[in-house]
């Protein structure tokens, strides 16, 4: 019998280079992912959320992207091949970018 399980895995803060502007493509800056996903649990068959976090991590700084559009599309892609879940929805936050407020995208 197995039971659908919603992961959640907020506040996940690193520093990466992500962006198109010129001082983003040399200087690291913090962002904030936060992503949730839903999986079948059947007999201890369970989902890791600590290697999703890392290799969120792993992916976002190794890629070093330009827009926070393709970061989500890419890690969702990785994650989706990697672990059998549904219903995967990231958002990634860039508090730092404009002074006046916190900029995020979400897929």
């Amino acid at each position: 019998m197995s039971k659908m399980m919603k992961v959640k895995i907020n506040n996940l803060e690193f520093k990466t280079i992500i962006g198109i502007l010129k001082d983003e493509r040399k200087n690291k800056q913090k962002v904030i992912v936060d992503l949730s996903f839903k999986y079948d649990y059947k007999n201890s068959d369970f989902i890791d959320y600590s290697e999703v976090a890392l290799l969120v991590k792993q992916n976002i700084k190794q890629q070093r992207f330009g827009l926070i559009e393709d970061a989500i599309l890419d890690t969702k892609d990785l994650l989706e091949y990697k672990f059998n879940i549904k219903k995967l929805k990231m958002k990634i936050t860039k508090p730092d970018i404009l002074k006046d407020c916190l900029v995020s995208v979400e897929g």
